[in-house]
């Protein structure tokens, strides 16, 4: 998962809809959401608060930070004398990962 955008969102001219958000949501795991979360903040980056696109966005990060830290479950059930990997949860502490954009 990269984090350039299309080239139809970058020209000036064009709107940033709730639909530009969404189609950047669709793809969101765990392993990407970070790279999800990056894009998403810049592409609603210029707009004022209270924008549709915006509000949707803002949602979507918080959704996918949510998500990078504590929606990924490791491992299978351990087999004899192994023990699984423990998955990450709600009890992990927050961290925060600089991305390639700031918000």
């Amino acid at each position: 998962m990269a984090e350039a955008e299309q080239p139809e969102r970058l020209r000036p001219e064009h709107r940033v809809t709730v639909e530009d958000v969404r189609q950047l949501m669709g793809a969101s795991t765990p392993h990407f959401a970070l790279q999800l979360r990056n894009r998403i903040r810049k592409l609603i980056a210029p707009l004022p608060p209270g924008d549709p696109a915006r509000v949707e966005g803002e949602n979507e990060i918080a959704r996918l930070e949510r998500i990078a830290f504590a929606g990924e479950i490791r491992g299978q059930q351990g087999e004899d004398g192994e023990r699984s990997l423990p998955s990450l949860g709600e009890d992990e502490p927050k961290r925060y990962v600089e991305g390639a954009t700031r918000g």
